[in-house]
Formats: C-alpha cells, structure tokens, sequence
C-alpha cells in the first residue's frame, strides 16, 4: 500500500511540476527561444485602435516580408551561430573572421526592417501614425534610460 501511495504521489507531483513549468513556458519563454512580436504585436494594435482590414494588411507585409528574405534570415541565422560557436571556444581568429559578415547581415537586417516598418506606416491613417512615432520615441527613452 506504501509502494501506491508513493508512486501516485511522484506521478501528482511530476504532472504538477510539468503543468508548472508547461504555464511558465508558455508567458515568459521558459526554456524555449525568446520570440518578439515585433512592434505590431496585439498590444499595439489595441493601442493604435487598428481595424480588422489594417491587421490583415499588416499582417500580409510581415508574412511577406518572411518570404522574401527567408534564404537570408537562415544564412545571417547560420552565422550567429558560428560566431557564438566560435565565441565559446574563444576561437579569436574565426570570431575576428566573421565580424565583417555580421555587420553587413546586421545593416542588411536593418534596412529590411526600415523597408517593411515603412510600409507598414502607410497602412496608417495620419492620427495612428503620430501615435505610433510618440510609442516609439517613449520606448526609446525607456531603452535609453537603462
């Protein structure tokens, strides 16, 4: 009867620990890849009071954005990784190597963004727009804060 009530003990309380950990995963990215939403998140859009069509053309231009520069997002991926793998062995001459890579994967990335932010912007009427330049400028304050 020990042996039972022990055994359903360890199963309640390893279910208990997974649902935990399973909740935990799920709000704050535990034990998994850290994923942002980008700036048109559902908390923006609320904010911004976008409508179901402006959502779905914003949608649209990230998704197509995706597509787009797929084989480019897997190789500046790719090389991150090597730079990291590089990193942990403290393997200077291959970190020193890939720099040159990164930067310009780091400046193409940027200019994709700055492509697909301007599309989306002419999404927006003109009082949304304001509204979202002012949510950038507080959020850049914050970053700059720390």
């Amino acid at each position: 009867m020990k042996k039972t009530i022990t055994a359903v003990a360890a199963v309640l309380t390893l279910a208990g620990t997974m649902a935990f950990a399973d909740g935990v995963k799920g709000e704050h990215g535990f034990g998994g890849h850290h994923h942002r939403h980008g700036m048109f998140g559902e908390k923006l859009a609320a904010k911004l009071n976008l409508t179901d069509a402006q959502k779905a053309q914003i949608k649209d231009i990230k998704k197509s954005t995706r597509e787009a520069n797929a084989a480019f997002f897997e190789q500046a991926r790719a090389t991150r990784k090597e730079f990291w793998t590089a990193k942990k062995a403290n393997d200077t001459a291959k970190m020193d190597a890939l720099k040159p890579t990164l930067e310009s994967q780091r400046a193409q990335m940027k200019t994709i963004r700055q492509t697909e932010m301007s599309q989306i912007t002419s999404v927006l009427t003109p009082d949304q727009q304001a509204q979202l330049q002012q949510l950038r400028a507080e959020r850049k304050a914050r970053h700059n804060k720390q």
